[in-house]
C-alpha cells in the first residue's frame, strides 16, 4: 500500500505560526521532502524534530522526484515543505502532486501560511475574485508579454517579487496598466521588519529608484475598471438582420431575432428594414 505525501506549510517569517497538526505531520512521517535542508533544519530544531530529509527543488525535480515516488509506492509517508509557505503553489512542488496523482498515491494539504492569501487579506484592495501570477519572466520581452495579456483582467492581480527585479517589474507594471493604478507592496510578511505600502505604481516606480528595496515582495495590484457595454444601434440591428437573412431566415424573423439579441425595438428595426 502506498505511503501519504503531506504538503506541509512553513512559516513566511514568523515560526509561531506553525500549528499543532503541522509539528505533528512532521514528527510522524518517514522522511522530509525540503527545498533546502539548512532552513527547514532550523523549524525541526525549534520544534524538537529530527527526521531523515531528502532534497526537493527546482533543479532536481526529475531526479529527486523519481526517489521520492519509489519511497512513497513502497509505503513510506513523506512532508513536502518549502523554504517558506504552501508546498505546490508557485513552486516545483506541483509536479511531485501531478505525478502522485497520475499514479494513485494519496496527497493530503495541510491548511497553513500562504504569502499570496496573507498579502490579499491585509492590501486593502478587491478581494472577492482575484488572480494569482506568481513570479514574472525574468526576460524583459517574456515579463511584457504575460502583463500586456493582463491588460483588460479586471480581477485583482497578486505577483511575487525578489528584490533585484523590483524596480524593473514595477517599470513594466507601470508601462502597461498606468502609473495611476492602485497597488499594495507587502514586504517581508510576518515577519520584524513587516511593511505594507499603499500607494500607485507611478509612485512606487519613484519610489524604489531612490530606495533599494530589502526583502521579499507580494504586489498586489488593482484589476481594471469594467468597460460599460456599448449599446446597440439601429444601424447594428440592420447588419445583424441582414446577416441571418442571408442564413435563410425571412424578413420577419431576422428582425424578430436580431432585436431580442442586441435588445433593441423590433417595431423600429422592422420599419427601418422595410423602408430601406
Amino acid at each position: 500500500m502506498s505511503g501519504t505525501l503531506y504538503l506541509v506549510p512553513t512559516p513566511i517569517g514568523n515560526l509561531d505560526d506553525i500549528s499543532r497538526r503541522m509539528a505533528d505531520i512532521l514528527g510522524r512521517v518517514d522522511f522530509i521532502a525540503a527545498e533546502d535542508t539548512r532552513v527547514t533544519v532550523k523549524l525541526l530544531n525549534h520544534l524538537g524534530i529530527k527526521k531523515p530529509m531528502a532534497i526537493y527543488h527546482r533543479h532536481s525535480t526529475e531526479a529527486s522526484g523519481r526517489a521520492i515516488l519509489c519511497r512513497l509506492q513502497d509505503g513510506e509517508s513523506c512532508a513536502l515543505v518549502t523554504d517558506a509557505g504552501t508546498p505546490a503553489i508557485s513552486d516545483p512542488g506541483e509536479e511531485l502532486v501531478a505525478q502522485c496523482a497520475a499514479r494513485g498515491i494519496p496527497v493530503c494539504a495541510v491548511p497553513g501560511p500562504c504569502a499570496l492569501v496573507t498579502a490579499l487579506a491585509v492590501s486593502g484592495q478587491p478581494t472577492g475574485r482575484f488572480t494569482f501570477e506568481g513570479f514574472l519572466a525574468m526576460n524583459k520581452k517574456n515579463r511584457r508579454a504575460h502583463l500586456d495579456a493582463l491588460r483588460g483582467e479586471e480581477r485583482t492581480m497578486i505577483f511575487y517579487e525578489a528584490p533585484h527585479k523590483l524596480a524593473a517589474t514595477l517599470q513594466d507594471l507601470a508601462e502597461v496598466f498606468g502609473p495611476d493604478r492602485p497597488l499594495s507592496l507587502c514586504r517581508e510578511l510576518t515577519k520584524l521588519h513587516e511593511e505594507i505600502r499603499r500607494t500607485t505604481l507611478g509612485e512606487a516606480v519613484g519610489y524604489y529608484q531612490e530606495n533599494s528595496p530589502k526583502g521579499e515582495f507580494v504586489l498586489v495590484v488593482r484589476g481594471a475598471e469594467p468597460q460599460a457595454e456599448q449599446e446597440a444601434s439601429l444601424e447594428d440591428g440592420l447588419a445583424q438582420v441582414d446577416k441571418l437573412r442571408g442564413e435563410g431566415l425571412s424578413l420577419r424573423d431576422a428582425v424578430r431575432q436580431a432585436a431580442k439579441e442586441l435588445g433593441l425595438s423590433r417595431n423600429q428595426l422592422y420599419d427601418l428594414a422595410v423602408g430601406r
